[in-house]
């Protein structure tokens, strides 16, 4: 886990790997005549150092990346080159030979250095971009590990400030000089001592992969493409002349359905979460892995999910809606809102204690709708419930996948009345509530009367005026409490 234990002293130039500050090793720069060494004034002021290259085998790693796009098209070449009768190679080899020179001028022609409070990377060869981050924008730093770069012993850093719409990235450095880095940009972005050890994590769960395979295979999705398989495999035997059809067609129908499963096991294998002073620690992947701070105060809302096949083995799954930039985001996000997982899958218990560590001392009465909802979601209205207090907004709703949201009325961008045609015949009406610039669909009373979504709607903008503004603010903080030392929970063993 990054920043666990006492990191060592970065007061002097080093870069581990090649990468150092006027020594040898490969991709060694010497000092700028300003730069000078690395140094810290008597009162912890300041601290300034030479440029600094990142490690001489980051255009490998670049150059994996693209490298399955770069099979197929000399895939697509080769037989093209076979069926003309031409045994020529030399496009091949050209390309290769560009992707590569491509990456080694890349990183030629970037390098970094920390002067005083600002991070400075410099960049590109034609357009050259030189980029200037203040440290004390800087919210978090996550420490990312592509499989090429874990075999190589390799990390890299992206830094999250604030205002910004992309990530600062140093892509790659040694592992122990991207911990030390880290630990050396957030001493200098809370303006502590740089050399100060890191304050203690403490555990709190870690996650079974194979209790995460199993929670995967009884989703949705993943009994979809077992019960496809299935049907293939009958169709297969039972028909004859089938099997061309489903060993091609079949084929790739099947890929398509458990592609989304293989991807969720793989980000979210090896899941451990831990709590340190800035945030809460996560640290998940099998083939990538991501080491991520989440600090507390950027928590928009928390959703617990219960699919219908995990509720006999008291399963569910804890996620978080954050503010971040749009470099986070995966495609099916709107900008300026991010969902992790905090939980992939656990026990209730694992999971209630983790949400009473974000918001604290929630304890919120909540209420069905009226009774002609039934017409309506005769299905789904027993488990519709909603409520708030002076500081937070709970709704739960789903029959087959429950879902309660927890919503600080702090973090509430927008109230919406909201009323469908069916909904204006019965009388009935939502009241959604939007965090994070974006609506958060989760976070809704659904089919209340609509002289209470009226009532709703105008006192809960009245509380969360109050919520937000700083004098008026209950003693009661969403921040993680470092002082408290809590016990490991029992999720992180067996569940």
């Amino acid at each position: 886990m990054i920043g666990a234990g006492q990191e060592p002293d970065i007061g002097a130039v080093r870069q581990g790997g090649g990468g150092a500050v006027g020594q040898g090793g490969g991709g060694a720069v010497g000092q700028e005549p300003d730069g000078g060494a690395v140094g810290q004034e008597p009162d912890g002021g300041a601290v300034r150092q030479g440029w600094k290259r990142l490690h001489p085998l980051s255009p490998v790693v670049r150059f994996s990346r693209s490298l399955v796009g770069l099979v197929l098209v000399l895939a697509a070449s080769t037989l093209t080159a076979g069926k003309n009768g031409s045994g020529s190679y030399v496009f091949d080899v050209v390309l290769v030979g560009l992707a590569l020179l491509s990456g080694v001028i890349s990183w030629l022609v970037t390098r970094w250095q920390v002067e005083g409070p600002t991070l400075r990377i410099e960049s590109g060869l034609i357009r050259r971009d030189s980029r200037q981050v203040p440290l004390s924008r800087v919210q978090a730093i996550d420490m990312i590990q592509p499989v090429v770069a874990r075999m190589l012993g390799l990390a890299e850093l992206r830094l999250r400030v604030a205002g910004s719409r992309s990530e600062v990235r140093l892509a790659y450095l040694t592992q122990a000089d991207a911990r030390t880095t880290r630990t050396r940009l957030l001493a200098l972005a809370k303006g502590s001592v740089v050399n100060a050890p890191n304050p203690p994590e403490t555990a709190l769960v870690s996650v079974p992969t194979s209790r995460l395979v199993a929670a995967v295979a009884l989703s949705g999705s993943g009994i979809t493409a077992i019960a496809t398989v299935g049907l293939l495999v009958g169709i297969g035997l039972s028909v004859p002349g089938a099997v061309g059809w489903v060993s091609g067609s079949g084929l790739a129908v099947v890929l398509a359905l458990i592609t989304p499963a293989i991807r969720q096991v793989t980000s979210e294998g090896g899941f451990s979460l831990a709590e340190a002073p800035d945030g809460l620690r996560v640290c998940c992947g099998l083939v990538q892995t991501v080491a991520e701070t989440i600090p507390s105060g950027r928590v928009q809302a928390i959703r617990r999910l219960e699919p219908l096949m995990w509720r006999p083995f008291g399963w569910c799954r804890l996620e978080i809606v954050v503010a971040g930039p749009r470099g986070r985001q995966r495609k099916d996000e709107p900008a300026g809102r991010v969902v992790r997982a905090l939980l992939p899958v656990g026990s209730h218990q694992a999971a209630d204690a983790i949400g009473g560590r974000l918001f604290p001392g929630v304890s919120v009465l909540t209420q069905a709708p009226p009774a002609r909802t039934r017409w309506k979601a005769p299905l789904s209205y027993h488990f519709m419930t909603g409520g708030h207090d002076d500081l937070y907004a709970v709704t739960s709703g789903g029959r087959v996948r429950r879902v309660t949201a927890w919503v600080p009325l702090a973090k509430v961008q927008s109230l919406r009345f909201v009323q469908g045609p069916i909904q204006r015949f019965l009388g009935l009406a939502n009241v959604h509530l939007d965090v994070a610039g974006q609506r958060f669909n989760k976070a809704t009373f659904r089919d209340r009367g609509v002289t209470e979504a009226t009532e709703l709607t105008e006192t809960l903008a009245e509380l969360c005026r109050r919520a937000r503004a700083p004098t008026l603010q209950p003693e009661r903080t969403h921040d993680v409490q470092p002082e408290r030392a809590p016990a490991k929970l029992p999720d992180s063993a067996s569940g």
